[in-house]
Formats: C-alpha cells, sequence, structure tokens
C-alpha cells in the first residue's frame, strides 16, 4: 500500500508532508542549552541542566562515564480542557512517565557516556500547546537542546569531543485508509493505526511504537509507515543540524 499523494488531507498537507516546524533556541536562559519547538500547533519546550555529578547508584556500582534523565509534562493549558498537574494527584501521570522514560532511553541510545564525562544531563520537556505528537517533538526537540549544551560543554573545554549522535522522532498511522506522516490531534484521534518512530542519524531505528487502535494492520501498511518515518525524519535531521549550527 501506498499513501495517495494527490489527495490533500483536512489541513492542506499531502500524505508525506510534515507539519511547519521551526526551532526557537536559548528560550531558557538559565538553561546549558534550550529550544522551543514549533511544530504545527504543538509547541514544547526542551531544556537541558548540566550538573557536575552522577548518580549515587553509579557511583556505589562503580559504572564509569555520564548520565542523562528526562522528564515530561503537559502544562494545564497545553489542551482544550485544563489538565490538572501532576504535583495536584500527588502522582506522575502513567502517559507522562512513559513518555519522559521514552525520551530519556532514545537520548541514552546516542549519546557517548563515555566521552561525555562524569556529568549528568537533566532533559525537561514541557507542552505549552498539545495538537498530536508531543512526545515526538519532545524528542526532537530536545536532541536540538541537548546539542547546544554540548557545543557549551566544548567551548568550555570540558569535553574535547561531541558524544551526541542526531536523533529525531515522528509521527504517522492509518487514517481513514490512507498512510500518513506526522498527525495533528483530529488525524490521531480517528487513526485505525498509530505509530511512532524513534531515528538515529545513521538511519538506525533506536524505537518503534506501533499499534491497531481499532483494527489490524498488513504487512504493507506497516512498510509503508516505515517508508513515510524515514523520509520525515530525514527532513527532522537536516532541520535539526541547522538549528544546532545556527545556535540561534
Amino acid at each position: 500500500m501506498s499513501a495517495d499523494t494527490s489527495v490533500p488531507r483536512a489541513d492542506g498537507r499531502l500524505p508525506g508532508q510534515l507539519r511547519p516546524l521551526r526551532f526557537q533556541n536559548h528560550i531558557a536562559p538559565h538553561a546549558a542549552g534550550s529550544t522551543l519547538i514549533e511544530w504545527g500547533n504543538t509547541r514544547v519546550i526542551c531544556g537541558v541542566t548540566i550538573e557536575e555529578s552522577v548518580p549515587r547508584w553509579m557511583k556505589d556500582q562503580k559504572v564509569t562515564g555520564g548520565w542523562i534523565t528526562a522528564e515530561y509534562s503537559m502544562l494545564p493549558y497545553s489542551t482544550l480542557d485544563r489538565k490538572a498537574r501532576d504535583i495536584s494527584k500527588l502522582k506522575l501521570d502513567g502517559r507522562s512517565q512513559e513518555i519522559q522514560r521514552l525520551i530519556g532511553r532514545s537520548l541514552r541510545a546516542v549519546l557517548d557516556l563515555e566521552k561525555f564525562g562524569s556529568r549528568t544531563a537533566w532533559i525537561d520537556c514541557d507542552v505549552l500547546q498539545a495538537d498530536g505528537g508531543t512526545r515526538t517533538a519532545s524528542i526532537t526537540g530536545a536532541c536540538v537542546a541537548l546539542g547546544l549544551a554540548i557545543r557549551k560543554l566544548m567551548a568550555e573545554g570540558k569535553i574535547t569531543e561531541n558524544p551526541l549522535t542526531p536523533i529525531a522522532a515522528v509521527s504517522c498511522g492509518v487514517v481513514g485508509g490512507r498512510p500518513l506522516l506526522d498527525l495533528n490531534y483530529l488525524e490521531d484521534k480517528d487513526a485505525a493505526v498509530d505509530m511512532n518512530v524513534v531515528m538515529n542519524g545513521n538511519g538506525q531505528f533506536i524505537e518503534i511504537q506501533a499499534a491497531g487502535e481499532e483494527t489490524t494492520f498488513s504487512d504493507s501498511e506497516l512498510a509503508e509507515l516505515l517508508r513515510l518515518s524515514r523520509s520525515g525524519v530525514t527532513e527532522l535531521l537536516k532541520l535539526q543540524a541547522a538549528a544546532i549550527e545556527s545556535g540561534s
């Protein structure tokens, strides 16, 4: 199955087209690296804080190198109906916990922790506005923020070699019988098949999350979704590289 490239979607995009995307760097001046990723109507602030220490368990187990961990949250006004803060429920929302674990392990897969040195990178992703793809936007934006933080560490002489391999993530799915790239909220809500793909700059997969929401899907549909995802990630990596290189 291949996407019908001649019929536009509700927002005017073609099946294999990303939503407009831009990075606004240094949005959080006290962070080592930060960016506001605006992806369609989804907006996420991604900030990186560097601590010159590692978790206690690493010291106890004599694990060398550094560490990276992530936190994710949706601000109360990020959705149409107010979303209560996790602190008001005295526990982390299950979805938020799953997403922040995804962000953390995705970035750990592409950061050489030995080259990074004996320090911890805290990744904070805060959703200002949600219109689908907040987890993929968080990963994609976090990579830019981390890239900026690493450039700062290198400029300060704290590390001599870039330990980060670029990473990006994108959503896709089958909506109305058509495989589509980069779903907005309305498409995601109606998707028969929903998929998120995380890939590195070497064209290798880091994580694939795919589920038939109300139906099954075939080998050919899966192959087309993977093709769309690879195309989308390739474009995202170019935008990321430009954002990190500009530093602005």
